[in-house]
């Protein structure tokens, strides 16, 4: 299980399971810190004291438990997980029921509450990742909907259908993959389904037809439901709105899906027709299985890839799992690993560091060179993730070379992260930038920059959460989206150090805010490019 989405509410004390911090559950789990609720029970990031390790526990509420309905419901969901076991879903380590004092909304007296505990994954949801970063890279996308994919298909293979697919259920974590979670409304195709007072119980944004009319779901629903999820992924927004979840399931009955190439022109007619495939209306016209859709966007992902001449993220990592004639189809320079491509050369080059480093030291040896502008002597720099690093507009129509974005925060200054063009180097909105998320969070005191082209303006703003429930491409200004600035605009040179205070604060976030570009009258267009990010503290 994943932390909270940045911006998530929590809900009052008690009532959110504040009240249990430091409970030891089943003897062992010592919730430490709630991270997720829902209407029926919370969840926690706890310790395992036996195997001292994070583990993630799913409580149920106390008064949800004495539901026969709700109860059988969260117990079915720890049976179907428990029985699969593939690294695109969440783990179940351990289940149990645990007794518990009263809880608000509970009856009085103690009661036993029936718990989860699965794998913690650190990262956040795929929802959490769009609402942020509005439509993602299009390999991104193809990707995460690959590994989404692959774990439905292993759920199916064992008779399990979902029936809630959708991007709050889907954690990614920091090392990129995507993993399915939430099977507390799935059942297998031989169980009668449980329902709610003849309620649908999937989320009707991502409710496939049948579904929606209360017909017997297959593994054909799952299918729809990522179809929509992948539709999101690359658009940045729902297919459809309504009033309510109910005009809105009925609207996936009787409609056709948007075009995405009308919403993303440069979506591929290939890319474009999964989509359309996935999202049929008849089972009879959608993909068999969650197998055919994967093994058709591995073939769009091969020839995005293709197309675009580079892959990074979680798209590199997902190319080399295809099967060897669809990998075929990328260039040979992205099929194989960094490291295995560069063996060879990393042995030369050590050699020849081994040689430049006797000579400096014979030529430099007592002469005190001072420290770069990006490496202060008084403070230290924050470890970031090779996957910390996105990037942040806004105010247009999605993030400008996201797939760049790593190479901010890679060490390596010869690489960078590049803005659009724009011209006459005249933004057309407020600006736009790079954040780095240096979780669980720190009190950074400054922000060291490398940077091909100075001249360019930047300020510094940092935030514990941000976006919340502003849209995408609305025009609220930064403050109202949870950014603080730490730092006004100034002149970013080669190598430039911002030095701020956060008053102690923990800032998760930390954004390099461009605000003006550097313009030469020979230049038509002008871009901003960012070679290396520092935090320190």
């Amino acid at each position: 299980m994943s932390a909270a989405e940045p911006g998530s509410r929590q809900g009052a004390p008690g009532a959110s399971g504040t009240a249990f911090i430091g409970l030891e559950i089943g003897g062992r789990y010592r919730l430490e810190e709630v991270v997720g609720r829902g209407s029926s029970s919370t969840v926690y990031r706890a310790f395992d004291v036996v195997l001292e390790r994070v583990v993630a526990v799913k409580l149920m509420h106390l008064a949800r438990a004495e539901d026969a309905n709700q109860l059988e419901r969260f117990r079915r969901e720890a049976r179907a997980m428990a029985r699969l076991v593939h690294p695109n879903i969440v783990s179940v380590i351990d289940a149990g029921e645990q007794e518990l004092g009263g809880e608000v909304g509970a009856a009085e007296g103690t009661s036993c509450a029936p718990y989860i505990v699965f794998e913690y994954v650190e990262g956040e949801t795929l929802g959490a990742r769009i609402r942020r970063e509005g439509p993602l890279e299009i390999q991104q996308a193809l990707a995460y909907a690959i590994e989404i994919g692959r774990g439905l298909q292993a759920a199916h293979e064992r008779g399990i259908v979902h029936r809630d697919v959708k991007p709050q259920n889907v954690l990614l974590s920091e090392e990129g993959g995507a993993k399915v979670s939430d099977f507390g409304i799935a059942r297998t195709l031989s169980e009668e389904g449980l329902t709610l007072g003849g309620r649908v119980l999937a989320t009707t944004d991502y409710v496939s037809p049948e579904q929606a009319l209360g017909e017997p779901v297959t593994g054909q629903s799952d299918v729809y439901s990522l179809g929509v999820v992948l539709f999101e992924m690359l658009t940045g927004t729902l297919p459809f709105k309504a009033p309510s979840p109910v005009a809105v399931a009925m609207r996936h009955v009787r409609e056709e899906l948007p075009d995405v190439q009308t919403l993303r022109p440069e979506v591929s007619a290939a890319t474009a027709a999964v989509v359309e495939r996935a999202t049929a209306k008849s089972p009879d016209r959608r993909y068999a299985s969650a197998r055919a859709m994967v093994e058709d966007l591995e073939e769009v992902l091969a020839i995005e890839t293709s197309r675009a001449g580079q892959a990074a993220g979680e798209a590199t990592a997902v190319l080399r799992t295809v099967p060897a004639p669809t990998r075929e189809r990328v260039p040979w320079r992205l099929r194989y690993s960094a490291r295995s491509i560069a063996g060879a050369v990393v042995l030369a080059a050590l050699l020849l560091v081994a040689v430049l480093v006797f000579a400096l030291s014979r030529t430099q040896r007592g002469t005190g060179i001072a420290p770069t502008a990006r490496s202060p002597s008084d403070l230290r720099a924050v470890s970031l993730a090779q996957t910390a690093a996105h990037s942040y507009n806004p105010f247009g129509t999605g993030p400008e070379h996201q797939d760049e974005a790593s190479n901010a925060v890679d060490g390596d200054p010869n690489t960078a992260w590049s803005t659009e063009h724009y011209v006459d180097g005249t933004l057309d909105k407020p600006g736009v930038g790079l954040y780095v998320d240096a979780s669980p969070g720190v009190a950074a005191r400054a922000i060291g920059l490398e940077t091909p082209t100075p001249g360019f303006s930047a300020a510094i703003y940092a935030a514990q959460a941000f976006t919340g429930g502003i849209p995408y491409s609305d025009h609220a200004p930064l403050g109202e989206r949870g950014w603080h600035l730490l730092a006004s605009p100034r002149r970013v040179h080669d190598q430039s150090v911002v030095r701020f205070g956060t008053g102690g604060v923990r800032y998760r976030y930390y954004l390099v805010w461009i605000t003006a570009l550097q313009h030469e009258p020979a230049q038509s267009a002008v871009a901003a490019q960012i070679a290396e990010v520092t935090l320190f503290r």
